[in-house]
C-alpha cells in the first residue's frame, strides 16, 4: 500500500539541522504514527512521503516555507510582567501558551526585565532548513474512528 491521503503511517525519523546536529529522533522509541493529509506533519515532509511504501528509506531536506515557516518579527512582543500573574519566576527560554487571533500559540520568553517580558511566537525551528532521515515502518488503511478524529490511534499514535 502506498502513502496517500487518509492512510495511517508509522515512521522512524531523525531530524538534523544544516550543521548536522540531531534535533529530534524516534530511534530507540516507538515509531511516529500519523494520518497522511491531516496536517499531523509539516507540509514538506508529508509531501515527500506521498506515494512511498513500508520499507522505503529516504533523506529529504525541507525548506523553511514547507517546514515551520519563515521567521516573522511581528510575532515578537513585549508583554507586561502583570500578564504572568501566578508565575513566581520567569526566565529566558520558558515557554507558555498564549491566545492569538489564530487560536492558542506557543511563545518562548526571550528577554526578562523588571516590568517587561519579551516573548517570541515563532516556532523554534522557523527559518531553518530541516534534514530528515526517514524509514517507513508501516502503511495501512486508517479506521473510520481515526479518520473522524484526524489522527492515528494505538502504538505511536494517540491513545484515548
Amino acid at each position: 500500500m502506498q502513502i496517500a491521503k487518509n492512510v495511517a503511517v508509522q515512521i522512524h525519523y531523525t531530524l538534523k539541522n544544516d550543521a548536522g546536529e540531531v534535533l529530534d529522533s524516534s530511534e530507540g522509541a516507538e515509531p511516529l504514527a500519523y494520518l497522511q493529509g491531516h496536517g499531523n506533519l509539516i507540509p514538506g515532509l508529508e509531501k515527500a512521503l506521498e506515494g512511498k511504501r513500508a520499507g522505503d528509506i529516504l533523506n529529504v531536506s525541507i525548506s523553511p516555507e514547507d517546514g515551520y515557516g519563515v521567521r516573522d518579527e511581528s510575532l515578537i512582543q513585549d508583554v507586561p510582567r502583570s500578564a504572568f500573574q501566578g508565575v513566581p519566576s520567569i526566565e529566558t527560554g520558558m515557554q507558555f501558551q498564549a491566545e492569538s487571533n489564530h487560536g492558542p500559540r506557543s511563545v518562548t520568553v526571550t528577554k526578562v526585565t523588571a516590568d517587561i517580558i519579551t516573548v517570541d511566537g515563532n516556532h523554534p525551528l522557523a527559518d531553518q532548513t530541516l534534514h530528515f532521515d526517514v524509514k517507513i515502518i508501516d502503511v495501512r488503511a486508517a479506521s473510520k474512528e481515526e479518520l473522524s478524529h484526524g489522527h492515528v490511534h494505538g502504538p505511536g499514535g494517540h491513545h484515548h
